[in-house]
């Protein structure tokens, strides 16, 4: 079994531990490396994590006769090819030394994703902390391996996937020694619908493979990733953009920076709002108690040496005298002195 919390950069990534954001810039630059700095930067904005773009060789990735997706055709034209398209979304070599560098410099884990061998090995001269597995690749199991074999750990996406061909991808990552995976539940609908997100597949994952888990999104808007980080995601991944009006594949299912930011600040909410899972009052509440809970107190003016009866009993805020529980103990006791109606009963009034 996979272990249930591993370290990314120095963080702790489980559960129990904060959710690592991961901002997703993936293609989103259109081949322009200063919008690809600017994404760094909006990502760094927005209080990320990590930023994650992809790494790879058109040529190596796609053939000549390769068709777009349905939604890559609708919004880059029909009439380019698949392989065309990725060639201009290529970023060279250098800019990724170059945007590795920017992301440490505002505080993020800068990751890629690799589609080829020749791509897995340039991420792991940059020595990135980890590298994301797309859903498209998941039955690579050669790729898997030689990924697993560089001794990092590997975020996995799992879209598209049956459990069998996850616990396939999970095996083969396991036995060629990499320290460690994530399992991110994906959807790969661009944009998915809200009711084809399953989120409980993340207990799922979590209970078949022991792995910490969490969810990559395609969804529009943040209400689904925020419900996923509500169920326990212990990294959450969305695509995003500058600007969703901008030609290219993926900017109009992505996040823009506002959507971003209000993801993030969403996410550490729910991580304040989810607690330790211990039923107890908190200290916010103690003023609240006082003012709200009932004490017993004189129900009418009780005579030095009366017993207390029932009727001389009543329950009244505040609640700072003797609680209600104590009732059945008061009764037949005698008033050391006289107690005026509605005085909060103390045991010293008693004998």
């Amino acid at each position: 079994m996979a272990p249930t919390t591993l370290t990314l950069a120095g963080r702790p990534v489980g559960s129990g531990h904060p959710c690592f954001v991961i901002a997703e810039a993936g293609v989103n630059h259109n081949g322009d490396v200063d919008r690809a700095h600017r994404l760094v930067d909006a990502a760094a904005g927005a209080g990320a994590d990590a930023v994650k773009f992809q790494t790879f060789r058109a040529d190596r990735l796609a053939s000549a006769a390769a068709p777009k997706a349905a939604y890559q055709a609708a919004r880059t034209g029909a009439a380019q090819s698949q392989l065309d398209m990725l060639r201009a979304l290529e970023l060279a070599p250098e800019a990724h030394a170059e945007l590795q560098a920017h992301a440490r410099d505002r505080g993020l884990v800068f990751l890629s994703t690799p589609f080829d061998e020749e791509s897995a090995d340039l991420l792991e001269a940059l020595d990135v902390p980890a590298f994301k597995v797309p859903s498209g690749e998941l039955t690579n199991l050669p790729f898997l391996a030689h990924l697993a074999r560089k001794g990092k750990p590997l975020i996995v996406s799992t879209g598209m996937a049956g459990l069998g061909e996850v616990e396939a991808a999970v095996r083969e990552i396991e036995a060629n020694g990499a320290p460690g995976l994530v399992l991110l539940h994906c959807v790969s609908s661009y944009p998915a619908r809200p009711e084809d997100s399953n989120l409980r597949v993340m207990a799922t994952l979590a209970a078949a493979f022991g792995a910490p888990t969490g969810y990559s999104d395609h969804t529009l808007g943040i209400a689904v990733p925020l419900a996923a980080a509500a169920l326990g995601a212990c990294v959450i991944e969305k695509h995003f953009t500058l600007d969703r009006s901008l030609p290219g594949p993926d900017h109009q299912a992505s996040a823009e920076p506002a959507e971003l930011t209000a993801l993030v600040e969403g996410v550490r909410t729910i991580e304040s709002a989810l607690g330790d899972g211990r039923k107890r009052a908190v200290a916010a509440e103690i003023d609240t108690a006082a003012v709200a809970r009932r004490s017993l107190v004189a129900a009418a003016d009780i005579p030095a040496g009366a017993p207390l009866t029932p009727d001389l009993i009543a329950l009244r805020r505040p609640g700072t005298g003797l609680p209600p529980a104590l009732h059945p103990f008061l009764l037949g006791r005698r008033a050391t002195t006289a107690i005026p109606a509605g005085t909060l009963l103390r045991l010293e009034m008693l004998t």
